[in-house]
């Protein structure tokens, strides 16, 4: 299960490179997505997955912290799928407006020259 893990993070991670080395804006945006989906995926696996463990104490009394899920990965995961939500809409509206200004979606705001 590990191994699976892995290659998808890696698959994903290396996705976005590529498509964020792209000369099309589109294509930058699905790769910082592609990107932050790698990240989250990692920053979830950091956290070890327990199946089966209570998420908080049941009885008001001391426990041992390592029969416990962590909850520190899946708030850093939710608040950067919230952050990465606003950057993705806020890349999308830059775009439009690139795209309106220079009539092309290319990085650089023309087309490559044959």
């Amino acid at each position: 299960m590990e191994m699976i893990l892995a290659l998808g993070i890696g698959g994903l991670a290396g996705s976005g490179v590529w498509l964020i080395l792209r000369p099309r804006t589109s294509q930058v945006i699905i790769g910082l997505s592609l990107l932050s989906y790698g990240v989250n995926l990692f920053i979830l696996a950091m956290g070890r997955l327990r199946t089966g463990a209570a998420p908080i104490l049941a009885e008001k009394t001391a426990g041992d912290p390592a029969q416990f899920a962590d909850p520190l990965p899946q708030a850093l995961v939710l608040t950067a799928i919230v952050i990465s939500f606003a950057t993705t809409a806020l890349l999308l509206v830059v775009l439009l407006a690139a795209r309106g200004l220079a009539g092309t979606d290319h990085v650089d705001g023309r087309e490559p020259e044959s």
